[in-house]
């Protein structure tokens, strides 16, 4: 099967234009993340693709078969969303059941099916439980389960994690991802966290003013902004432009004539390192020590050290750069400063 295909699709509220001529594809099997910030059309690009909202311009189409005039409960879609929406008197095992009940499945396949869900969402042994005394991470995972219950050919999941706590979203984005692998749906996912798209998803698409800006997979997305703007919202703290990006293209061995995104993390405190600089400021994280350094021809940037290394204001310290956590980004977007 060929998946979703989105083409030139519109939608309008009156004289505002929430997404403008959006095409992308999603191979059937595959996760795509649409990423981007508040307010920038993807759930409203999502509920397009459910048939909640009406085109104004375009196309959604599945399989080939354009989706055109096709009622949501028709498109063989399962939609999920960041509050889960369970049914608080129900059990886990009839909230997980619900659609199977409506579809008349008989009784024992619709157990069996339930049984399976569960264990594959990590639940076994939850079925009797009511979901107000479930954890917040516990309900989502039956939401999933209630979803994937009746196997749909796609799965729409709008910020599934949002309303979760750091450690919690972290942990659930990595089972997500097993879950739908597992499961071999096709699932389409709108998230304003780069770390979740990045854990869940095998494509992403990023989205800006109604826009899609650049789409494909992780890897080249994340090493291949297509501007500043998109680097920024991808994670990346810096984006060097002119001559200092040509400065730390050359060190870093990267492409020259682009401008280049650094990381956080991506000069690291190494007394064999290329660059130098003078340590303005260091401060302690659980994980390592961040700096701010002034390194000549570059200005002030981003770097970290080891825990325990013994850095501090005025330091001349050499760095080396983490190649991984380079971009290359297109010549011409300038940078903001740092904060």
């Amino acid at each position: 099967m060929s998946g979703l295909n989105l083409a030139g699709v519109t939608v309008r509220y009156d004289d505002l234009v929430a997404v403008s001529d959006v095409s992308l594809d999603l191979p059937a099997g595959d996760v795509l993340a649409v990423l981007g910030p508040s307010g920038c059309g993807k759930s409203t690009l999502l509920r397009a693709v459910a048939g909640l909202e009406p085109l104004a311009a375009g196309t959604v189409a599945y399989d080939g078969a354009d989706l055109a005039g096709v009622p949501t409960h028709r498109r063989g879609f399962a939609l999920m969303f960041q509050d889960g929406q369970l049914f608080g008197h129900l059990s886990v095992a009839r909230n997980v059941g619900y659609a199977l009940r409506l579809r008349r499945t008989p009784r024992a396949e619709t157990a069996t099916r339930v049984d399976e869900l569960l264990e594959l969402v990590g639940l076994g042994g939850y079925a009797e439980r009511l979901p107000a005394t479930l954890s917040g991470g516990e309900r989502q995972r039956v939401a999933l389960a209630r979803a994937l219950a009746v196997e749909p050919r796609m799965i729409l999941l709008d910020e599934p994690l949002s309303a979760l706590d750091a450690t919690l979203r972290a942990r659930l984005a990595g089972d997500l991802r097993d879950i739908l692998s597992k499961a071999g749906t096709t699932a389409l996912m709108v998230t304003h966290d780069h770390d979740e798209a990045f854990a869940v998803a095998d494509r992403i698409a990023v989205m800006r003013a109604g826009r899609l800006i650049q789409d494909g997979e992780i890897g080249d997305v994340w090493q291949h902004p297509t501007d500043a703007d998109t680097a920024y919202f991808l994670g990346y703290a810096t984006v060097l432009t002119g001559d200092p990006a040509d400065r730390m293209a050359v060190a870093a061995g990267l492409p020259a004539g682009q401008d280049v995104a650094l990381r956080r993390s991506a000069l690291v405190v190494d007394g064999a390192g290329p660059v130098a600089g003078v340590v303005l400021s260091a401060s302690v994280t659980p994980e390592q020590l961040r700096l701010l350094v002034d390194v000549p021809g570059l200005g002030t940037q981003h770097a970290v050290a080891m825990l325990g290394s013994h850095v501090a204001p005025g330091d001349r310290v050499h760095l080396r750069i983490d190649r991984s956590r380079t971009a290359a980004v297109p010549r011409g977007a300038p940078a903001p400063p740092l904060p």
